[in-house]
């Protein structure tokens, strides 16, 4: 029984890039867990307090994507050999500074957004609302933590834009 009305055909392709998206957060969780334990210097610890919140985030991401996969009647991918080869995310070392770190993470950020919207894209042919949902509210959290690790590396000289304001 199909209790989601929705046709398998316009359904795989969001499951595609669901799957594209759960290799991605797991990558983007390995790394921040990686961050989290090697983290060092001045900053370490809002960075070390700040990298645990974001794998805690991702863990919960990974599972509630898996269930959507699930949810649309298909199994979601779970080998790490397969989230290496398809995700767009790449492993980084550990020996890097706490700056870098955050860049990475911030460059992670951008190919999430960027994955998440070619999810939405997809669940909107497929008028797949639960999707759709889903992932809008990803994108918005994902937004607000990038918009706050952005912050925490500019310099105290460096300023927002006020040409709206001026």
């Amino acid at each position: 029984m199909n209790y989601l009305n929705i046709q398998d055909e316009k359904l795989l392709p969001v499951v595609v890039e669901l799957n594209t998206l759960l290799a991605d957060y797991h990558i983007y969780y390995q790394k921040l867990r990686n961050f989290h334990w090697n983290v060092l210097g001045e900053n370490f610890f809002d960075l070390h307090n700040k990298f645990e919140e974001l794998y805690t985030d991702a863990r919960i991401k990974i599972d509630e994507i898996a269930e959507r996969i699930l949810t649309l009647r298909y199994h979601p991918m779970s080998k790490f050999s397969d989230y290496l080869e398809i995700s767009a995310l790449k492993e980084v070392s550990s020996l890097i500074s706490d700056r870098e770190m955050v860049a990475e993470i911030l460059n992670d950020h951008k190919l999430l957004l960027n994955q998440m919207r070619i999810v939405i894209n997809k669940a909107e042919k497929a008028t797949d609302e639960g999707t759709v949902d889903l992932i809008g509210a990803y994108i918005r959290e994902l937004e607000k933590a990038s918009w706050m690790l952005d912050s925490w590396s500019k310099k105290k000289s460096e300023h927002l834009n006020s040409a709206i304001i001026e």
